[in-house]
């Protein structure tokens, strides 16, 4: 990583223009306290201060949030898929404490643990909850925002997350987490839309920091966002980097997601909180073995669908061992290996959807 100060120069030149041209000019955004904040209205009288009410069951996973500059912290979540025993805590959450406010990024994966989330917040600062950001519509990172924005706290999100929430999907997610997940998501569970969404970039002010979210998708989902604290030289990164456990590909357009790690390669910052797995100041090797994962997966299955063989036989004559150490391998990289098989399939017919 090169030293603090020389990496915050490249993140103010890069995204300079984007300031210039804050709220607006550039953005296609929607939501009223965008338009105060454009307008130069004060932050703090812009919002309620709002606070989750508690009424879920509680989880017994212990969270913590951890420091990691002077403003931000993160809880971790725990190694391994979503299950009963981890009560759905397997993803990381990160806020941020400005002079007038919270900035919260990603809310975990139940209403429960939304809440539990709100309870360390607490712990940290009393300052309000100003709003939600979350990276991506996967239910281990939104699924928390309900209890936020039943409290009245705003939820902000990339706008291809609309399209995704027009489907049957997110309302058949649902029932499946209300029986795999009960009782921490159960009949009082809903799918939380977001209040306010942007299409390439925004950036916003709050309690004098300054808060970039970009659209780095289509990668891991078509929605995702990253958030980058310049002040403090601090990018959330959402699920484009997994840390200390095997990448969740799933139907993930691999082509496009290795494009967006290329690019990210180019930018560096001080520390790098990941979606899964404990936070990084030493990002690009992050990076770097969630990219040679989606190569390796690309490559032995591209090579499988070129010679015609059948993804069983294809899968079985891998040698997986560079991997096979990794948390969440047995439950995920078979499943990885057949969806990234099917998309070589489709872009060998000239296809990448």
């Amino acid at each position: 990583m090169a030293d603090h100060d020389s990496s915050h120069g490249r993140w103010r030149d890069a995204l300079a223009p984007v300031r210039a041209m804050v709220l607006g000019l550039l953005l296609l955004v929607s939501g009223p306290l965008a338009a105060h904040e454009a307008k130069g209205a004060p932050v703090a009288d812009a919002c309620p201060v709002p606070s989750p009410a508690g009424k879920f069951e509680p989880v017994s996973v212990k969270l913590q949030a951890r420091k990691l500059t002077d403003r931000v912290w993160f809880v971790q979540g725990m190694t391994g898929m979503v299950s009963p025993v981890n009560q759905g805590f397997n993803s990381n959450a990160g806020f941020v404490v400005t002079d007038d406010g919270v900035v919260v990024f990603d809310a975990l994966g139940t209403p429960s643990l939304g809440e539990a989330l709100f309870a360390e917040i607490r712990k940290v600062t009393d300052k309000p909850v100003r709003r939600v950001i979350i990276s991506h519509y996967h239910s281990d990172h939104f699924y928390g925002a309900q209890p936020f924005a039943e409290a009245g706290i705003e939820v902000w999100a990339q706008n291809k997350v609309l399209e995704y929430l027009r489907t049957e999907a997110p309302a058949a997610r649902l029932e499946e987490r209300r029986s795999s997940l009960f009782p921490w998501v159960d009949e009082r569970a809903r799918v939380t839309p977001p209040d306010l969404t942007f299409d390439r970039e925004l950036v916003f002010r709050l309690g004098g920091m300054t808060f970039h979210l970009m659209h780095v998708g289509p990668a891991h989902t078509p929605e995702d966002i990253m958030m980058y604290v310049e002040e403090e030289d601090a990018l959330f990164a959402g699920d484009l980097v997994f840390a200390g456990r095997l990448p969740w590909v799933g139907t993930a357009d691999s082509r496009a997601w290795l494009a967006a790690l290329d690019e990210l390669a180019k930018r560096e910052a001080r520390v790098v909180i990941t979606g899964h797995g404990p936070a990084s100041t030493d990002a690009m090797a992050d990076l770097n073995m969630t990219r040679e994962y989606l190569r390796f997966l690309r490559q032995e299955m591209g090579k499988a669908v070129a010679d015609l063989l059948p993804f069983d036989e294809a899968y079985e004559q891998v040698d997986w061992s560079a991997y096979e150490k990794l948390p969440t391998f047995d439950e995920g990289n078979r499943r990885n290996a057949y969806n990234t098989y099917l998309r070589m399939e489709r872009e060998a017919l000239g296809g990448g959807d």
